[in-house]
């Protein structure tokens, strides 16, 4: 099959081995967001529906050595969001970003922590880079700018270890939840956003948990990060123009512009939150990972294995290509990337792939990393709680190869039952996640 040949996709949850997943149903209660444009997931959703940018010149470090200059940055303070200067001190900026992030969610899903049994209440939170700022700075300061290869471990800050060991970020959002039951890192480049809440919705489905408190971070904006970029090109040098810089799909892009934030959920088996009342955002009604095993960073262009885990996230989720009201793509706004996810559409979901609307936020917000994932999931879920599809930012001329409708500029209202995201990460990881309305979710 060509790259651009449609596919019979209507068919494929009906396929044998594609059998959904027998467990327990789990629900987004809680949503926090850390993201450029403002903190909040107010802040985060008017801006995502606006068609505004949040990139621009890197202002953490002197960016002039380097090919790329830009980037999208947090306007954060830490002690504004109620971090003591002890926490503050202790905790990398990543880090800092997950515990704001989780006390909004916790905070927006109602939910007496003090309540449940703790063990029943766990955490996955997942990064690509982990604690890159702070790890970078001590460095700097212990090999005096790199001028020692012996560094002196007495400058160090005590709390170095933490910075090292990225299963700190997860001990550190539980201890700030109170959680006392499963605690993990997931990390797998870029897809680790969608894995970690994937992983966290199997815990509570196979009934190892009944809340979880769930997402990713990362703050990667860091000299070594943007040089690693750099490096392979992956980065935009559009320089002159950060605002409109990231623009996926777009025929003139030339690679994605570097982001940081968070996002964390609450979690919760379907029948708990129903008895307690819960507000329900989104059921997570299916969700796949595969690895394409090719490339560390490169992609077939024909999306086969993006393909595959799309068509076995809606497989568990018992539904067809045409019930997906919105796909929320990786759209990087790297050239094989955008190519790789259209096919990659048109592979799983046949003609309804020409129908359905498709966008990326990361024209906005720029790429996070392993947080971006669970951003997207942020956007997907508020979408499906407000009728409204956000759009993609800077596309005015599009590749011929990728002929899909992107929602361009302009957010679009219309009802949207069900989304299907995806994620594409270094490695060839390739991970896809459903959501849908409670009351829309097929049961047979």
């Amino acid at each position: 099959m060509s790259a651009t040949e449609p596919a019979a996709g209507s068919r494929r949850a009906a396929e044998p081995g594609h059998e959904p997943t027998a467990g327990r149903r789990v629900v987004i209660t809680g949503i926090g967001v850390v993201a450029p444009g403002g903190t909040g997931t107010k802040a985060f959703w008017d801006l995502i529906t606006s068609g505004r940018t949040a990139t621009g010149p890197i202002s953490f470090f002197d960016p002039s050595p380097y090919r790329s200059q830009i980037a999208a940055e947090c306007d954060f303070d830490p002690a504004l969001h109620g971090l003591t200067p002890r926490e503050i001190r202790r905790m990398d900026r990543a880090t800092q970003f997950a515990v704001v992030g989780a006390g909004e969610a916790v905070r927006d899903s109602g939910l007496d922590f003090q309540s449940p049994d703790p063990s029943r209440i766990g955490v996955t939170i997942g990064s690509a880079v982990g604690a890159t700022m702070g790890l970078e700075e001590e460095y700097v300061v212990l090999s005096d700018s790199g001028r020692k290869w012996l560094v002196d471990a007495e400058y160090r800050v005590p709390h170095l270890y933490g910075h090292f060991v990225p299963s700190s970020i997860a001990s550190e959002v539980a201890w700030s939840v109170g959680a006392e039951g499963p605690a993990a890192v997931v990390s797998a480049g870029c897809t680790s956003g969608l894995d970690s809440v994937g992983y966290a919705r199997e815990l509570i489905a196979e009934g190892s948990a009944d809340i979880m408190v769930a997402g990713a971070t990362d703050a990667p904006i860091s000299p070594i990060a943007v040089a690693c970029f750099d490096a392979i090109k992956a980065t935009s040098p559009r320089n002159d123009d950060p605002e409109h810089a990231s623009r996926p799909f777009d025929r003139s892009r030339n690679g994605f512009v570097l982001g940081e934030g968070a996002a964390v959920f609450v979690l919760e088996e379907y029948e708990h939150a129903r008895r307690r009342g819960a507000h329900v955002y989104a059921e997570i009604a299916g969700f796949a990972s595969r690895c394409n095993a090719f490339h560390m960073t490169g992609l077939r262009p024909d999306g086969r294995e993006m393909a595959v885990a799309i068509e076995t996230a809606l497989a568990e989720a018992r539904m067809n290509a045409e019930d997906v009201e919105y796909v929320n793509a990786h759209g990087s706004g790297t050239k094989q990337n955008d190519r790789h996810e259209t096919a990659a559409f048109k592979r799983s979901l046949g003609r309804h792939a020409y129908a359905v609307p498709v966008s990326s936020i990361k024209s906005m917000i720029g790429h996070s990393l392993g947080a971006i994932g669970s951003i997207e999931i942020a956007a997907c879920a508020l979408a499906i709680e407000h009728g409204v599809v956000p759009p993609t930012a800077n596309l005015h001329t599009p590749d011929p190869e990728c002929d899909l409708d992107y929602v361009p500029h302009t957010a679009r209202e219309q009802r949207v039952d069900s989304v299907l995201t995806v994620g594409s990460g270094f490695g060839g990881f390739q991970s896809a996640m459903v959501l849908t309305r409670p009351s829309e979710r097929r049961t047979a």
